[in-house]
């Protein structure tokens, strides 16, 4: 007949005092209060390892913070644990590394580690703007939250102030961006669904605004008042650069004398400058080799071709051109960015091959099947496009002065 063991009971257990030797008083099935010679009092069960059957123990804690009711609640669950051949010790501590883990594992700090893989896509300006914006608006309310306790009810409420002063398109890009860092958390084992796919449905949606641009009939007005605005050579330089190159603002504020092939009249940006991060190569004309000789005395010396004034080892910025049209009269009709608009309408309206227009403002095609067989840079192509778009904004310097007629009629 097995053993039987008495219970314990509460005055037994408080009453118990130290000896020489450390001794247990035994509850029954393995439940055991170990007392020590210093007087301390914890919590130990007795059990086989389900699967090598050897002895061990595990602590459920010092009395009298752990009460004996405490004690057996632990040693019932412990034993629930045992009939499906689960080890207590070991799934206690799978736990508290598991709820380590999901703490560590912050909304800021994944983000962290999404944002790393995204910039190896995205260009240096955009990384940063999609950091500001979740610092702004996101990280204060919900960055040091565990990410798998982040839900669509408590992303919703933060992102609704910012809705409701009518910045839509903010959040549009706030829902997006919210949504790659639960899909990257989620591809990375840290959560077993995106809790946030639905939660562009919550606000309204933004109507598509085209940014502002001329009509191609229109652009002999901009030349003239380019000609007549009071602003400094290099923003001059760097607007008509942009205006012949068709290339972004930021590619051609961020324009470097290295990248310039002059014996083959070529300008060949690195893919990490490029939008899509894809090397673009854009095919220099008469004109835009004109300009270059315009700047070359203010900054060839230097690494941009267009330096900051404050800090000439800079490059200015990518808004000195959008503000330099703002200041000539073109607010709310013309951004810089409008102007490569400007350069498609002309061209198309022109005839030219939709193709070699796009590849000319390295657009990415969005068919995957069409992109992979069509890797045609078009290289002569554009240079004739190139060259007709050139001479187009020439001419419509007439009766003004382009920088880039100049030099050319000077040279001829």
């Amino acid at each position: 007949m097995a053993r039987r063991t008495t219970a314990l009971t509460n005055t037994e257990v408080d009453k118990a005092k130290p000896k020489d030797k450390v001794y247990k008083l035994a509850d029954g099935e393995g439940l055991q209060l170990r007392i020590k010679p210093n007087g301390s009092k914890t919590w130990l069960f007795d059990y086989f390892k389900p699967i090598s059957k050897t002895r061990t123990s595990i602590s459920f804690g010092a009395y009298p913070e752990v009460s004996l009711k405490t004690a057996r609640e632990h040693k019932v669950a412990a034993r629930e644990l045992l009939a499906k051949d689960i080890d207590p010790k070991e799934h206690r501590d799978n736990s508290k590394q598991i709820a380590l883990e999901a703490h560590s594992n912050t909304l800021k700090t994944v983000a962290k580690e999404w944002l790393k893989i995204k910039q190896t896509k995205v260009t240096d300006d955009y990384a940063i703007d999609v950091w500001r914006s979740l610092e702004l608006h996101v990280f204060p309310h919900l960055g040091n939250k565990p990410i798998d306790q982040i839900t669509a009810p408590m992303t919703i409420s933060v992102i609704k102030p910012v809705s409701a002063k009518g910045s839509l398109e903010t959040v549009r890009r706030l829902c997006q961006r919210l949504n790659e860092i639960m899909i990257f958390a989620n591809n990375t084992g840290l959560i077993h669904a995106n809790p946030l796919s639905g939660i562009t449905h919550a606000f309204e949606t933004p109507k598509k605004k085209h940014l502002p641009t001329l009509k191609p009939n229109e652009i002999r007005k901009l030349m003239f008042k380019l000609s007549t605005a009071s602003i400094k050579l290099t923003t001059r330089c760097l607007i008509e650069w942009q205006l012949n190159t068709m290339v972004r603002p930021s590619e051609a504020a961020g324009a470097k004398w290295a990248e310039i092939d002059i014996e083959n009249k070529l300008w060949v940006i690195p893919a990490e400058r490029m939008k899509k991060r894809k090397e673009h190569i854009v095919p220099l004309t008469q004109q835009t080799m004109a300009l270059l000789d315009v700047i070359r005395p203010i900054s060839e010396h230097r690494e941009y071709i267009f330096p900051a004034d404050r800090n000439p080892r800079t490059p200015c910025n990518s808004q000195t051109a959008n503000m330099a049209l703002k200041r000539m009269g073109f607010e709310g009709q013309l951004v810089s960015h409008g102007l490569r608009a400007l350069a498609s309408t002309t061209l198309n309206e022109q005839g030219f091959d939709a193709d070699v227009i796009e590849a000319a403002l390295a657009h990415v095609d969005q068919n995957e099947v069409r992109r992979a067989y069509n890797r045609s840079e078009y290289i002569e192509q554009r240079r004739a496009l190139m060259a007709w778009w050139s001479q187009h904004i020439e001419e419509a310097s007439t009766m003004s002065v382009s920088l880039a007629s100049k030099i050319v009629i000077d040279q001829n």
